[in-house]
């Protein structure tokens, strides 16, 4: 046994002296111990509180045998599918498969079910009737209450139900898990934890409870879509650990009991969580299939915050990490990038510093310190709220003490940046060295859209603001002597937005002279307020009707819309501009997208800016690519 990593064999139990582990921690990951991996977190710190756990990654679900690898827990399975909802892992947004999967031996799919926290609980429970189960991750957390179901098109029930799970914990699960196993430790009955912050439960009656919001039940939101937007903006804005109410929702009889989030780790508890001594690397059984793709570029990363008050409608974190932001101690960072001057892999480079939003370290402003956040509206959209401070200062500090590290050669942030928030800070000393020292020639940023409206839906600033960051970008590059690129994210078919809207945003890179090579489709992940809207065809926070591109033929369009010079994307795009009325779109004017279709003869996108091949220049000089690493918007 390799006595740095957890055990993942019954020998190494047995020559760790262990009767049984108190806990197994079922993963659809591979194993990897680094703390960008919830399992190695999670694990860590039951380990480091005296619990000892063994890893089961990615068991096969064909029968109960690797359930039973390790005997039975003294105190229960941990269930998760993984870093990443199973079925975005598995699934394209079109629906095809995908052939790769970054947290699987060699980059290869097929290495964990489909719906993988209710597949291992099954079969958990076939191997041990009366084992407690508790379920985490962020397919859970997303999954607590009914929700709608993208690949089912449909509304299910609560992911407690269809796992036989004993236990839900959402949310960053460090505080609440250690309190569950220390009450299991402690001799409680799992049935008996009712009372902790971060977890769902199921009641057969509501005796006793007091102070809930009672939420739609499953039969209401599964036939009403009035009701089922009702049920998002209830759950959404009583997702506040300060004065959050407990929700429960019926299931046919039972219910569900989701008490208030945990509060947030404080500074000293994040700080702690990352000083627990991580391999940070996969598990050696892997060396000889291929290692684990997805560690490649969070091995010399460093989170430095969680949470997000950034607001994006289309993105979970809100939902799962919550909108109060934590951040870790300059100390603490230091010391981890400090350990990896003496890994023989380190180059120098440090690859990010960051988190959910990298320019974020604190709290968006004094009154979520006492209440927690605002229950009517958002932090930076559609414009940025009055009450927030901004200030880049502290992260300014900590990149410059990075900087100066003997073996540090440059310190990127590849992490997300909110634009408008660089945009808002009134002192530019951030936004100049983040062009001088912490970009490695292009930019990536989330514009996502250039209409208004659409953006408003999106939860996003007004595109006169990424228009304005983009022409101050260049001036400073310009100023410095730097040749470097801003790199925008897209998005085709997020609700609201029509043909027009995706007409509008291919006009907009044509005449920047942008040509993206990816393009992300809106995806209807659970748990998000975009993926009511597709589901409803309401805006759950004003109960307002929004155009939802559902049919698959429109939602190629507007993405083929975004890729007009792809000359497989030809007839879809002469099909959009009719359909649009926008034929004076087709044609060889220098306004035209695209050129007649004539019999015999290929056609092609109009060529008169001559920009040809994978990129193309805009004014700048710069070569444009578009697109976004799978499951980042996730």
């Amino acid at each position: 046994m390799n006595s740095n990593f957890l055990p993942v064999t019954k020998e190494e139990i047995i020559s760790l002296g262990w009767d049984a582990p108190d806990f197994v921690f079922v993963t659809g990951d591979a194993y990897v111990d680094h703390p960008s991996f919830a399992c190695a977190i999670l694990s860590r710190v039951l380990e480091s509180k005296g619990f000892k756990v063994a890893i089961l990654p990615q068991p096969s679900v064909s029968s109960d045998a690797d359930f039973k690898r390790f005997g039975k827990p003294r105190l229960g399975f941990l269930v998760s599918a993984g870093n990443i909802d199973s079925m975005v892992a598995h699934y394209t947004a079109a629906k095809k498969k995908r052939h790769d999967d970054a947290y699987s031996p060699g980059g290869k799919a097929g290495y964990r079910p489909d719906r993988a926290t209710i597949s291992y609980c099954n079969r958990i429970r076939q191997a041990y009737k009366d084992v407690p189960i508790i379920i985490g991750g962020i397919e859970a957390s997303l999954r607590r209450f009914a929700h709608y179901d993208y690949w089912d098109d449909k509304v299910r029930r609560s992911v407690l139900f269809d796992s036989g799970a004993d236990l839900l914990i959402y949310g960053m699960g460090e505080r609440i898990l250690t309190e569950v196993a220390v009450a299991l430790n402690n001799g409680f009955d799992i049935k008996q934890l009712t009372y902790i912050d971060g977890t769902v439960y199921i009641a057969d009656n509501l005796d006793g409870l007091t102070d809930y919001e009672l939420c739609p039940s499953f039969k209401d939101v599964s036939t009403s879509k009035t009701a089922y937007a009702k049920s998002v903006k209830l759950q959404y804005t009583e997702h506040n650990p300060i004065k959050g109410k407990t929700i429960v929702q019926e299931h046919d009889g039972k219910y569900i009991v989701a008490n208030k989030p945990a509060m947030p780790l404080s500074r000293t508890e994040l700080d702690r969580v990352f000083a627990l001594k991580f391999e940070r690397k996969w598990h050696p059984m892997y060396d000889d299939m291929g290692g684990i793709p997805a560690i490649e570029e969070v091995q010399f990363s460093i989170i430095s915050s969680r949470g997000c008050y950034g607001g994006c409608n289309f993105c979970a974190l809100a939902f799962h990490q919550g909108r109060m932001v934590q951040s870790r101690s300059h100390k603490s960072i230091i010391t981890e990038a400090e350990k990896f001057v003496w890994n023989p892999d380190f180059k120098g480079y440090i690859h990010d510093v960051g988190g959910p939003t990298a320019n974020f370290r604190d709290p968006a402003c004094d009154h979520q310190l006492e209440h927690g956040v605002c229950t009517s509206k958002q932090c930076m959209a559609p414009k940025l709220c009055p009450n927030m401070k901004v200030s880049h200062s502290d992260y300014l500090d900590l990149l410059r003490k990075l900087r100066k590290i003997k073996g540090v050669k440059k310190v990127f942030i590849r992490s997300g940046l909110r634009f408008d928030y660089i945009m808002a800070d009134k002192n530019d000393e951030f936004f100049n060295e983040l062009c001088e020292h912490h970009i490695s020639g292009q930019l990536k940023v989330a514009p996502e859209h250039v209409c208004d409206e659409v953006l408003r839906l999106m939860g996003k600033p007004k595109n006169d603001v990424y228009n304005a960051f983009k022409d101050k970008f260049y001036k400073i590059n310009e100023k410095i002597g730097k040749k470097q690129y801003l790199v925008p994210y897209l998005m085709s078919s997020h609700p609201g937005s029509t043909l027009r809207s995706a007409i509008k945003l291919a006009l907009y890179l044509k005449k920047e002279g942008l040509n993206p090579q990816q393009v992300q489709d809106f995806y209807p992940t659970p748990g998000t307020i975009s993926t009511c809207m597709y589901y409803t065809g309401l805006d759950p926070m004003t109960m307002k009707k929004v155009y939802v591109a559902k049919s698959p033929e429109e939602k190629r369009m507007q993405r083929a819309l975004l890729q007009y010079k792809k000359p497989e994307n030809a007839a879809l795009v002469r099909k959009a501009l009719v359909q649009a009325g926008r034929e004076d779109l087709i044609g060889y004017g220098k306004e035209c997208l695209i050129r007649p279709e004539r019999k015999g003869v290929s056609s092609n996108v109009n060529t008169n800016n001559k920009r040809q091949g994978s990129f193309s220049k805009n004014k700048r000089g710069a070569q444009k690519s578009g697109g976004r690493a799978k499951g980042k918007r996730h």
